[in-house]
């Protein structure tokens, strides 16, 4: 049997799960499924979760220590169908505690495309599909 590789659950260490909480519950749509405190499940639809768990837990859990910043060479993307889509989602990112990062823009390959980042610094995508 060959096991194909899938995304069940991404885990982002926070510095403030209730911050985080409120920005991706509250500010960007997230179905919050289960909330203990320092540790929270968003559900994505399709079998995904989003997990928001203490930065340090995290870091514990994965026995690497909890120092860093800066690019952490990951980024998230939300694809969607239209320039609007992009728009509201950055607007929405930004009302929420987010940052602009990268203004949303005409891109080269023909889509329209901006980068966001939580208030933990995790970077987002925003695009269209072409």
């Amino acid at each position: 049997m060959e096991t194909k590789l899938k995304v069940s659950a991404i885990m982002l260490g926070v510095a403030d799960v209730a911050r985080a909480k409120k920005f991706y519950g509250e500010g960007l749509g997230c179905e919050i499924v289960q909330d203990y405190g320092d540790y929270v499940k968003c559900d994505l639809g399709e079998g995904s979760s989003l997990v928001l768990y203490k930065w340090e837990a995290a870091a514990e859990d994965a026995g690497v220590p909890a120092e860093g910043s800066g690019f952490r060479g990951t980024s998230f993307h939300f694809i969607t169908d239209s320039r609007d889509a992009v728009d509201e989602i950055m607007r929405a990112a930004v009302a929420a505690g987010g940052t602009v990062v990268k203004k949303a823009t005409g891109a080269e390959w023909g889509g329209y495309s901006g980068y966001f980042s939580d208030p933990d610094g995790h970077l987002w995508k925003a695009a269209t599909a072409s």
